[in-house]
C-alpha cells in the first residue's frame, strides 16, 4: 500500500506534467517548483536532491559543454554559412530540405548522444528557414524526430538504448544484427509520412536563388582551430569510452568547452561572460529538477511497487508482456524524459523476470555479466523502442525535445506544447506500431 509521501510524490509528478501540458506555467518554473515541494515536505532531504541530481552529472555535463561549444563559435558565422549552403544544395525546394535534414541527421545520430547532435546542428536551422521563407519550429520539430529515432540503430546511438542494452550486456556487434533493423525502420516511418506532417513546406519552391544573402565566415583562422577542438571531441564521443583509461562523454563536451572558451577568448572573438550568459541554463534546470521529481518516485516505492503489478497483470506471456510493455513505456516516455524513466525502469523489469521465475536471481546484481535467458530478452528490446521512441510523443518526453525547445526560444519562438503534441501523436503511434510489428517477427515468432 503507498504511503503518504508516496501519494504526495505521485501527485507532485502528475501536477508537473499537468502544467506543463496546460503551458499554465513554463515547464522549467513547474519542475523547479515541484523538486523543491519535495524538499519543503521532506519527501526528500536537501542533500538526497542533490545526490539524485549528481547520479545523473553526466548527461548535464555533456549538455553544458556541448552548449559552450557550439555558442563559442556562433561570432564566426560558420552556422549562417552552413544553411545558406543547405538551402543551394537543396535547390529551394521543400521536399530536398526536409529529406536533406533525415540524410544528415541520420548518420550523426547513430553515433553520438541524440541530444548532442541536436545541440550542434539545431543552430543551422533558424537562418535556413528564414532564407527558404518557411517557420523553422516544424524543421527543429524534424529533427529531434529523426535524431530521437536514428538513436537506435546503435548501442551507443541514445542513452536509453546504452542504459538498457548495458543492463542485459549486449555487445555493440550483436546490437547490429539484432536491433538496429528496428531503428532504420523507426526512420523510414517518419521519412514516408513527411508530406503528411509538413505538407507546406514540402511544396515550397524558392526559385530565386541568386537573391539569397551570401553571408560570409568570420575569423577564419580562429574557425579553423576551433575544427580542430570540434574533430577532438567528435573522435573521442566515439573512442574515448574504449581506450585503455576510459574518457567518458561528458569529460570529452567539458574540455571542448573549455578549449572553445580559451580560443575565444584569447582570439577576441567574444567575451566568456557573452558566452557564458546565453547558455541555455533553462533547459539544464529543467533537467535537474525533473531528475529530482523522479527521485521522490524511486525513494518512495512508487516505482518499484509496479513491478509486482506487471507479474499479476502479465505471469510468463512474454508476447503478451512485451507488446504491454512497448506500448506502455512508449505512452509513458512521452510525458517522462526517457532516461531517468529507463534507469527506473530496467530494475524493475529485472525484479519481474526474477518475481515470475523467467530469470535466476543473480541477474539482480548491479555486477552480474553473464547472459540473460534468451526467452526473456524480447521484453528488454520492447522496453528499448517503447522508451526511445515514445520520446517523440510530447515536448517533455526526450532529452533532445527540451534541447530543441531551448534552442527555439533563444532564436525567439517557443515550441509550444500543443504545437509538438500536433506532430508527435502520429508520428509515436506509427513508429511504435512499426516496432510492434518488428520485435513480433523478429523475436517471438
Amino acid at each position: 500500500m503507498l504511503t503518504l509521501q508516496a501519494i504526495l510524490a505521485t501527485s507532485i509528478f502528475v501536477a508537473v506534467i499537468f502544467l506543463v501540458m496546460t503551458e499554465w506555467l513554463h515547464l522549467t518554473i513547474a519542475a523547479f517548483l515541484g523538486a523543491l515541494l519535495l524538499v519543503f515536505f521532506n519527501i526528500l532531504t536537501f542533500p538526497e536532491a542533490i545526490n539524485y541530481i549528481g547520479q545523473s552529472h553526466g548527461t548535464l555535463a555533456l549538455f553544458f559543454g556541448v552548449m559552450v561549444l557550439v555558442r563559442a563559435f556562433e561570432p564566426t558565422k560558420i552556422f549562417d554559412y552552413l544553411a545558406t549552403q543547405m538551402v543551394l544544395l537543396a535547390k529551394g525546394k521543400g521536399k530536398r530540405l526536409l529529406l536533406g535534414i533525415v540524410a544528415i541527421t541520420t548518420p550523426i545520430c547513430a553515433v553520438l548522444p541524440n541530444a548532442t547532435t541536436v545541440m550542434l546542428l539545431a543552430p543551422l536551422i533558424p537562418p535556413m528557414a528564414e532564407e527558404i521563407g518557411v517557420d523553422f519550429v516544424p524543421l527543429l520539430i524534424l529533427m529531434v524526430f529523426v535524431a530521437n529515432s536514428a538513436g537506435l540503430l546503435t548501442l551507443v546511438g541514445d542513452p536509453a538504448t546504452f542504459i538498457v542494452g548495458d543492463a542485459i550486456n549486449i555487445s555493440f556487434t550483436d546490437y547490429l544484427a539484432k536491433l538496429s533493423l528496428g531503428g532504420v525502420l523507426a526512420v523510414a516511418t517518419i521519412t514516408l509520412m513527411l508530406p503528411w506532417l509538413f505538407p507546406q513546406i514540402w511544396r515550397k519552391k524558392l526559385d530565386d536563388l541568386d537573391h539569397l544573402p551570401h553571408p560570409k565566415i568570420n575569423h577564419p583562422r580562429t574557425l579553423t582551430v576551433g575544427a580542430i577542438i570540434i574533430t577532438f571531441v567528435l573522435v573521442f564521443f566515439v573512442v574515448g569510452e574504449s581506450l585503455p583509461v576510459p574518457v567518458s562523454p561528458a569529460a570529452v563536451a567539458l574540455l571542448g568547452g573549455a578549449l572553445a572558451l580559451m580560443l575565444a577568448h584569447h582570439s577576441k572573438i567574444d567575451t566568456v561572460n557573452n558566452i557564458l550568459r546565453d547558455v541555455d541554463w533553462s533547459t539544464l534546470l529543467f533537467f535537474m529538477s525533473i531528475f529530482v521529481l523522479i527521485g521522490g518516485l524511486e525513494k518512495t516505492g512508487v516505482i518499484s511497487s509496479m513491478s509486482g503489478v506487471l507479474a499479476v497483470l502479465l505471469g510468463k506471456n512474454i508476447l503478451l508482456g512485451s507488446m504491454a510493455l512497448l506500448f506502455f513505456v512508449g505512452l509513458l516516455s512521452s510525458v517522462i524524459p526517457n532516461i531517468p524513466l529507463v534507469v527506473a525502469m530496467v530494475p524493475l523489469l529485472k525484479q519481474y523476470v526474477v518475481n515470475v521465475g523467467l530469470a535466476p536471481a543473480a541477474v539482480l546484481d548491479p555486477n552480474f555479466s553473464g547472459q540473460f535467458p534468451p526467452e526473456v530478452l524480447p521484453l528488454f528490446y520492447a522496453m528499448m523502442f517503447g522508451a526511445t521512441l515514445g520520446g517523440n510523443g510530447t515536448l517533455v518526453g526526450a532529452s533532445s525535445n527540451i534541447v530543441a525547445a531551448g534552442i527555439s526560444e533563444l532564436h525567439g519562438k517557443r515550441i509550444s506544447f500543443q504545437n509538438f503534441l500536433r506532430y508527435g501523436i502520429p508520428v509515436m503511434f506509427m513508429q511504435l506500431l512499426t516496432s510492434a510489428l518488428y520485435v513480433t517477427l523478429r523475436f517471438l515468432i
